[in-house]
């Protein structure tokens, strides 16, 4: 398909700079093919489900994936910004670097803070390799659990770039940017319909007899990347670890043949999820990576509803939800939720959208 058919227009003042206190009280646009558009909160979550129900998240935990420093060994030692986006094995990592055409494979880049260091001193990175669109192989000085103190503590959170080109991250981020199932760590990018939850509202859907279950997908910085490619099949997707249990599997199965609704929350979940299952919709445990591109034509086999943000222009994202609810159906609810002025992206409002042939 033409990725121009995903484009749209949106104003700067939609991108939401800092997420909504309680998270609950975020808005939340019900998105019914065939229906009226309903403007709700998320608190109105569970009126919207029915007893049976499988609401399913991402327990994910995003790390200090922005390292800031300079290339060491030559005469000239430029700055150097890096986002971490996938670990390698326990020393390596692929990452995003600006400016890329500073380095060269076998240059030396040494991280810190305005001249800070970490507790085992610098945290040193060999160039290993460099690959498109800025990214490069690093191979760090330490290994394994060293590693990651060190990431951790001279890291700073990856805040998307429509949010990091307007402001810089500060210590609120640090929690903002974490949904209150994170758990593994691995991710370098929020799964952001998660950030909506508290636990005033699991209370409720629980006390609605809706069941809720953790998989772990570590989201890369690949999901912000445009579709540069003139048409989707041009496009190459990242691919991103993940992982569901055989418990989890078997309790989404059962409830499904019960006639309970699966309820992805946010894209990451989602795709996890088809990437699991048969052609029949069953989910089967899974570990391992996957890089699954979903677009207008795809049949949906273990999702029943879709709890995800509003996406941007021209992405992989926007595509998804297209192909689950309709492209034009989801143009028409974008359109709508710019005019009544719904917060956009990581830190914005919800939609709870339904495939666009539903008998719920």
């Amino acid at each position: 398909m033409r990725t121009d058919l995903f484009d749209f227009e949106l104003p700067a003042e939609s991108i939401a700079l800092r997420p909504a206190s309680p998270r609950n009280s975020a808005r939340m646009l019900v998105v019914h093919p065939g229906t009226r558009l309903h403007d709700q909160r998320v608190s109105d979550l569970p009126e919207w489900l029915r007893p049976g129900d499988q609401l399913v998240v991402n327990d994910t935990r995003v790390i200090a994936a922005q390292l800031h420093g300079r290339r060491i060994g030559r005469e000239a030692e430029p700055r150097i910004d890096a986002t971490l986006i996938k670990r390698l094995d326990g020393s390596r990592w692929s990452a995003l670097v600006r400016p890329a055409k500073k380095l060269v494979a076998g240059d030396v880049v040494r991280f810190g803070n305005d001249g800070r260091v970490c507790f085992l001193g610098h945290l040193d990175a060999q160039v290993e390799s460099k690959g498109e669109e800025g990214e490069v192989t690093f191979a760090f000085s330490f290994h394994g659990p060293t590693l990651d103190r060190a990431i951790a503590e001279l890291g700073s959170t990856p805040l998307p770039p429509y949010i990091a080109s307007k402001r810089a991250p500060d210590d609120q981020d640090a929690a903002d940017y974490q949904t209150m199932f994170a758990a593994h760590e691995g991710a370098v990018a929020a799964p952001t319909a998660g950030l909506h939850f508290t636990p005033v509202i699991e209370t409720a859907l629980r006390e609605r007899g809706v069941g809720l279950h953790r998989i772990t997908l570590h989201v890369g910085a690949g999901t912000f990347l445009p579709v540069k490619a003139e048409d989707t099949a041009g496009h190459r997707m990242h691919s991103e670890w993940g992982t569901i249990s055989a418990e989890t599997a078997d309790a989404l199965n059962t409830a499904r043949s019960r006639g309970g609704r699966i309820v992805a929350v946010g894209t990451t979940s989602l795709r996890l999820l088809e990437s699991a299952a048969a052609e029949d919709g069953r989910i089967a445990p899974f570990t391992g990576e996957t890089a699954i591109f979903i677009t207008p034509g795809y049949r949906f086999r273990a999702i029943d509803i879709l709890m995800t943000n509003f996406h941007l222009p021209r992405s992989t994202l926007f595509m998804l939800v297209s192909a689950f609810s309709g492209l034009k159906t989801m143009k028409q609810a974008y359109a709508h939720a710019i005019a009544a002025g719904y917060r956009f992206y990581s830190y914005g409002d919800a939609c709870l959208l339904f495939p666009e042939r539903s008998g719920a």
